[in-house]
């Protein structure tokens, strides 16, 4: 899939999108599949599918303790393809790989990249993995129509930026501050300046994470981001209210896009 073509179309119809984010396996797999029926039903836009790591260094405490109850329960490589090539048959949005490096080093980037795209990912975000680090990732990723997903963070200088913008395909995930996900912090001073050499550094679209948790925080980043990236409030919902709760709220940050 041309991941930009498809987010390109997409916003014809919005001002920005939306990616959601599912751990596999927690609080179960019965679940996760409820939450992507109702994904699919309020038609978001690409969803991330996270196999589990016991050492997920980007997430905030919500997130470990999540991935490490889903390790606990039983979690596994096999069990994580199986779903996510039964969600990319059943939904029709884009669902990408979202992991931490040791599962590609532990499999091979060759059958790592053919298990991605046999189970229908259409890419993979590796938030560890520094892109001079990728070695010939990106060439089996493309031999395997995978788009791999980098990152531009506030500390990125000039010339590094430029440099990620080189390699970026499809969008770039954009860290909207220092720090982990899952913060209740607002956007930090200077984001939007952040934003703008984002922009300067590439013209793929901008997918904004860490800390949004509201419809009016998507609204705010009309025209500044293509994407906005929601996971652990969406996850924090379902543990307090449930369903019903996590729904409403999808709901809630849905309005965000118009």
């Amino acid at each position: 899939m041309d991941l930009t073509a498809y987010i390109n179309e997409r916003r014809r119809k919005r001002k920005i999108l939306l990616m959601t984010h599912v751990i596999v396996g927690y609080p179960s797999l019965d679940v996760n599949w409820r939450m992507l029926e109702i994904m699919a039903e309020l038609d978001v836009d690409l969803v991330e599918l996270q196999m589990p790591f016991s050492e997920p260094v980007a997430d905030g405490p919500a997130f470990v303790r999540a991935n490490q109850l889903a390790l606990e329960g039983g979690l596994g490589l096999d069990q994580y393809f199986e779903f996510m090539a039964r969600a990319t048959s059943a939904f029709p949005f884009p669902h990408l790989m979202m992991g931490y490096y040791n599962t590609a080093y532990k499999l091979g980037h060759d059958q790592f990249c053919r298990r991605v795209s046999e189970s229908g990912g259409v890419g993979y975000i590796l938030p560890d993995l520094p892109f001079e680090e990728y070695g010939d990732m990106f060439d089996v990723g493309r031999a395997n129509e995978l788009t791999p997903i980098l990152f531009m963070t506030p500390t990125n200088t000039e010339a590094r930026l430029q440099e990620i913008g080189k390699k970026v395909e499809g969008f770039v995930y954009v860290v909207a501050r220092k720090g982990v996900t899952g913060s209740r912090t607002a956007l930090a001073p200077g984001a939007f300046q952040f934003f703008q050499r984002c922009r300067a550094a590439t013209a793929a679209p901008l997918a904004l994470g860490f800390g949004l948790r509201q419809g009016k925080d998507l609204r705010q980043l009309h025209g500044v981001v293509e994407i906005g990236i929601v996971g652990s409030a969406l996850l924090e919902v379902w543990e307090q209210g449930g369903e019903k709760a996590y729904e409403s709220f999808l709901r809630e940050l849905i309005s965000g896009r118009e």
